[in-house]
């Protein structure tokens, strides 16, 4: 009887006192979520009050004459990130489907811890192999070659121009690619795993080819996690730094080609921010400011892209 009385006793307190821990850590998040904003908000509120909206498109960017304008690391942020989803995606997709059903059981543990080691090294090694192996290689093998039959067609001109540099936009998209590659094919390899098991049988079954079991059956099954994977690859290929730092050129300076020179917000914080004072130090207080806005739009849609996937598969 003293043991169910104390049984009872214990439940009547902890049960609720588990309840308020709980929630106390979940409001912790908005709570960080709300100090870095302000922060962020006072840290750029200086250049914010001397150039306005004009900072989102101005392309000066001149610590001397304490011009300061954000088109040019937004436009750079964009366009690797784009570049890396483009290349990492289909990479990515492939790997996930090699190692759900076709991989032999020789091979699936090696291939797997191959990825992973892959996710777990630092960025900065990415950065500094791009720079000492990559782009000595992009500049005088690869490079050349693009411009000299790609640079000649017409719209690809555009694309596919000017000097062999090695370092640019390219270049920082092709490393921030084999970055992600890892953490989005990890995230479909797992996706791809919850797939019954029956479904894919009852389509082969049926005379279904793997890729049409793939694409008719996993894909519709699991098209929400792949939105989220993707996303999460987008994730940190916008906030990505040192790698990026290393190869994209660090000038301030709109480009006229994939190729070209370039910086983004990550790396111009980086490289400015230690030696940085007064109205600079808040022009990139503000570039924080803005890709941490770039970073939640992102999230915002891609929660909006899910809803609106199980809304129409709940029809």
């Amino acid at each position: 009887m003293l043991t169910v009385t104390r049984k009872c006793l214990n439940q009547k307190w902890i049960e609720p006192l588990f309840k308020q821990a709980t929630a106390i850590f979940a409001g912790l998040v908005f709570i960080l979520l709300a100090a870095i904003l302000i922060s962020l908000v006072m840290g750029s509120w200086e250049s914010i009050q001397r150039f306005g909206a004009s900072f989102l498109w101005e392309t000066h960017w001149d610590p001397v004459q304490e011009q300061y304008g954000a088109i040019v690391p937004i436009i750079g942020t964009i366009i690797t990130a784009c570049i890396a989803l483009f290349i990492a995606v289909p990479i990515s997709f492939g790997i996930a489907t090699f190692l759900t059903e076709l991989v032999p059981d020789c091979l699936k543990r090696p291939v797997g811890i191959a990825i992973e080691m892959l996710a777990a090294i630092p960025s900065i090694i990415y950065g500094m192999w791009g720079l000492f192996i990559f782009v000595p290689l992009f500049q005088e093998h690869i490079q050349p070659v693009l411009i000299e039959h790609l640079g000649e067609l017409p719209v690809l001109d555009l694309l596919f121009s000017g000097a062999p540099f090695g370092i640019g936009l390219f270049t920082a998209g092709l490393v921030l690619a084999i970055m992600i590659i890892p953490f989005i094919s990890s995230i479909m390899r797992d996706v791809f795993s919850v797939v019954p098991p029956m479904l894919k049988e009852s389509a082969y079954g049926l005379g279904s080819t793997t890729w049409e079991v793939i694409w008719k059956v996993v894909v519709p099954y699991t098209r929400t996690g792949l939105i989220g994977s993707i996303m999460l690859g987008l994730g940190r290929a916008l906030g990505e730094t040192m790698a990026i730092t290393f190869v994209i050129g660090n000038a301030f300076q709109l480009p006229t080609s994939l190729f070209s020179p370039s910086t983004s917000i990550a790396s111009a914080i980086a490289n400015e921010f230690n030696e940085a004072g007064g109205l600079q130090k808040s022009a990139l207080m503000e570039l924080g400011l803005l890709l941490f806005v770039i970073t939640t739009t992102v999230l915002i849609i891609s929660r909006l892209m899910i809803s609106r996937m199980q809304r129409v598969q709940g029809k």
